[in-house]
Order: structure tokens, then C-alpha cells, then sequence
């Protein structure tokens, strides 16, 4: 890599670290510094268990140890034995916890929708931001299963079908094609799987079962800012084992000639081209997996 290389990642580097007031001794005008505030963060969006905490913000014991000590000096959080393991412990936010997440949420909020409003070009600075966050935090990426109804698998949907419309000659309307009914993508029939990247949804694919041992992978949709990561390969992976642990036996899919990575990722896993075995208008390949 050249030396201009390095220089752009450096500068990118201390522009965000001041950006995010990283060396601010006060993060936010708060009192106290960014490593605090980002355990009481965790904390508060839902993380309990100080090994899990430690985890997600990549920190060492000694230094988690010494940030929760400072919240509890303060009065932010309590700390406990787990209610079921005594080798592991637990943190709650007190009421003054709460209030000062709260506080911290509000502001962090508004500091992100300044950043965007003196951007002549928010939408690509978000683009940009995407790609970064997932690049760097790929290896924290997982997958759940969920309910294909939730605002999340909702979410995913929508982007896919618009990309769809985008990259299709004659355009998309989900009305005209084979959708599934959420009822066949979820247990016992079938299944739905998202991928997470630190709580935003960045992937899905979808199982449509009818009960017996033939089933179908639907809907497999990767954020643009995520491909490129091996994620599609590994949601497959995954809708493949959750169909084995239903007891499916051969799973179909469709695509079409304008997704031409749908085929490369098909072809080179194991999925063979057969006749077609619906009246989808949409779709131009069809294959077929014996598990």
C-alpha cells in the first residue's frame, strides 16, 4: 500500500476520534470521559451481564473493572451475582443511571443530526459510514432468527424489493410474485433469519416450508454496504441447518439473470439447476438442494 494510502486512513482516523470527542476528558459535557459512558451505554440499551459488556466494547478485565467501579462511585450502576450462575455477575442501571442514559441518548442524538445537516452530501457520508462500521465490526455481526413480520425482517424486505425494481428491466412488484406467507417462514414450517450488525438488520433470508420435506429459500438480501463479507454464504449456511433441524430434506430456490452473484453463489455451493417448478413471471433459474 502506498503512502498516500496510509495517510488517508490516518486522517480518517483523527478525524473521527476528534469527531467523536474520543480524547474529550468530559465526553458530551457529561463529566466523564468516553470509555464511562460507553459501559453506561451498553448498560442501558439492554446488556447486563459484565462479560457481555466486556465483549462488545473490546475491553480488557482490569479496565471494565475500573469503568464499572466509576459508575458505581457515582451512583449510576449496581452490580450483582447472575440469579443462576454465581460465577458470573450482572449490572442494572439506578434511576440516576437511567436519567443520565437518557440524557446521554438526547445528546448523542441531536450531535448526529448536526453532522448530518452540514453535510452537503448526507446520503453518501452514510454510505460511507456503513461500509466503515461493517468492514471494522464484521467479526461482531450475528444472525437470529425472527419473525418475518417485525419491523425489522420488514425493513430488509422493503430494501430488497426496491433493489429489485432497480435492477430488473421491466421493474418489480412484489403483488405479481410468488411471496410467501409469513406463516410459512416461521416454525415448525419454515423460518426467518436476519444478520445483525450491532442492532441494525443487514441481511435476511427466509425458509417457506409447507410441512413436508421439500422447502424454499426466499428473499436472500444483503445491505450493499455488507457484501463482499462472506455473508450471504453464511446466512445460506445457516437457513440450510435450520432446515436440516426441521426435518427438510430438499430445498429450491429461483433467481434471475440480472442478480448474477445470486448465481456465482448458488453454482460454487452445492445447488444444482433443475426444470422450472413454479409460475413466478420474475424468476429465469431454478435449482435444487439435496441436504
Amino acid at each position: 500500500m502506498t503512502s498516500p494510502d496510509i495517510a488517508r486512513v490516518r486522517r480518517f482516523a483523527r478525524a473521527v476520534t476528534a469527531e467523536v470527542g474520543a480524547l474529550d476528558s468530559s465526553f458530551l459535557g457529561r463529566g466523564r470521559p468516553l470509555g464511562v459512558a460507553r459501559v453506561l451505554n451498553a448498560i442501558g440499551a439492554g446488556r447486563s451481564e459484565i462479560g457481555e459488556i466486556r465483549a462488545y466494547l473490546g475491553l480488557d478485565s482490569g479496565l471494565m473493572s475500573r469503568l464499572l467501579r466509576s459508575l458505581e462511585v457515582e451512583g449510576l450502576v449496581v452490580t450483582a451475582p447472575h440469579p443462576t450462575d454465581a460465577r458470573r455477575r450482572i449490572a442494572s442501571l439506578t434511576a440516576a443511571g437511567e436519567r443520565e442514559f437518557e440524557a446521554y441518548e438526547a445528546l448523542s442524538n441531536a450531535r448526529a443530526a448536526l453532522l448530518l445537516e452540514r453535510t452537503p452530501h448526507a446520503d453518501e457520508l452514510l454510505r460511507a459510514m456503513d461500509r466503515v462500521a461493517l468492514a471494522l465490526g464484521q467479526h461482531a455481526i450475528t444472525v437470529a432468527e425472527v419473525d418475518p413480520r417485525g419491523a425489522a425482517a420488514g425493513a430488509c424486505l422493503g430494501a430488497y424489493y426496491a433493489e429489485l425494481g432497480r435492477r430488473f428491466a421491466a421493474g418489480f412488484d412484489v403483488a405479481l410474485s410468488c411471496d410467501p406467507e409469513a406463516a410459512d417462514m416461521v416454525r415448525p414450517r419454515g423460518t426467518f433469519l436476519l444478520a445483525f450488525a450491532d442492532g441494525l438488520p443487514v441481511g435476511c433470508v427466509g425458509l417457506k416450508g409447507s410441512g413436508g420435506p421439500v422447502a424454499e429459500i426466499k428473499r436472500l438480501w444483503i445491505d450493499p454496504a455488507a457484501r463482499g463479507l462472506g455473508l450471504a454464504k453464511r446466512l445460506m449456511h445457516d437457513v440450510e441447518n435450520a432446515a436440516r433441524d426441521l426435518g427438510i430434506r430438499t430445498l429450491r430456490l429461483d433467481t434471475n439473470s440480472a442478480l448474477p452473484e445470486a448465481l456465482t453463489l448458488y453454482r460454487r455451493s452445492g445447488w444444482v439447476e433443475i426444470d422450472r417448478f413454479n409460475d413466478d413471471p420474475y424468476p429465469d433459474h431454478f435449482f435444487e438442494k439435496v441436504l
